[in-house]
């Protein structure tokens, strides 16, 4: 429509949908609280107070406290820097090699593409969390090794989305005019091909990064991850296990956060792409 962005008209489609304006909201709620992290605890997360462990919730202590006294509401908002950092640069890591790998194999097509989708089916073959296992299991492990492993997993689903943009928009005729004055093929992917399939990928990471921070947590409980005693949900679920009959504070908070997370990346990708689908019209 004349007059609006296409960033408005996007906007305007995710307010009119419930759903998505409520996981956007929910998303940009734990954003600012991982950035703001060291300005809206209200205690120091890694502090020590064995005289107050396993406190209940408490005008003293919101969220309880744990075995070592370490207040838990404070954990809990240390815990979302932590896994929305980990699961953004995996992501954005995943993004890369996807976009990279789905780019020359749906603009060369032929026998790249051939060996290249092999490759990734391959990869997709394997259970996301049980591949990441096997990654951080045979790496170690670590922050850096939890990275790699979500990214290689998460890859394959950016490189196909990639792919089906680039077949359909490699036979418009602004690529052809641009082969037809001389342009190499690396120029014509970078400024003609690559920006205009960004849409569908935007969505897949949003809900991505749902699968990622699942991910983290998943393997941050079973010892492959995070390491104690830094703030982190699953790190926090994994000791809260022990003590949920005496102190089930420890396990409905973090838990609490890490579902309120995903639901939100997950409502608010599903939200975006009925707002970037291009056969809907803006009424």
């Amino acid at each position: 429509m004349p007059g609006k962005t296409s960033l408005t008209i996007t906007f305007k489609r995710i307010s009119r949908n419930k759903g998505a304006l409520i996981g956007m909201i929910i998303v940009i709620v734990f954003v600012a609280v991982a950035i703001l992290a060291p300005l809206i605890a209200p205690k120091d997360p890694y502090k020590q107070d064995l005289l107050s462990s396993l406190e209940a919730p408490s005008f003293r202590h919101l969220f309880g406290t744990d075995i070592f006294g370490r207040d838990v509401l404070s954990r809990v908002i240390y815990g979302a820097r932590t896994s929305l950092s980990i699961s953004l640069a995996a992501v954005l890591f995943a993004i890369l090699l996807g976009v990279v790998v789905g780019t020359l194999a749906g603009y060369f097509g032929g026998v790249i593409d051939e060996v290249l989708m092999r490759f990734l089916d391959i990869l997709m073959a394997f259970p996301d969390i049980l591949l990441a296992i096997a990654i951080v299991a045979a790496l170690g492990p670590g922050k850096a090794n939890l990275i790699i492993a979500i990214a290689i997993y998460s890859f394959p689903q950016f490189a196909r989305v990639m792919r089906a943009s680039v077949l359909t928009i490699k036979t418009n005729e602004y690529i052809e005019a641009a082969r037809a004055i001389g342009e190499s093929h690396l120029s014509i992917m970078i400024r003609y091909i690559v920006p205009n399939a960004l849409a569908p990928i935007i969505v897949q990471a949003t809900l991505r990064m749902a699968t990622a921070i699942l991910t983290i947590s998943g393997l941050s409980f079973l010892g492959l991850g995070v390491k104690p005693p830094e703030a982190e949900w699953g790190t926090d679920l994994a000791m809260a296990r022990v003590y949920l009959e005496i102190a089930p504070h420890l396990g409905i908070f973090p838990g609490l956060a890490l579902f309120l997370t995903v639901m939100g990346f997950n409502l608010f990708g599903d939200g975006l792409n009925d707002a970037l689908n291009p056969r809907l019209k803006d009424r």
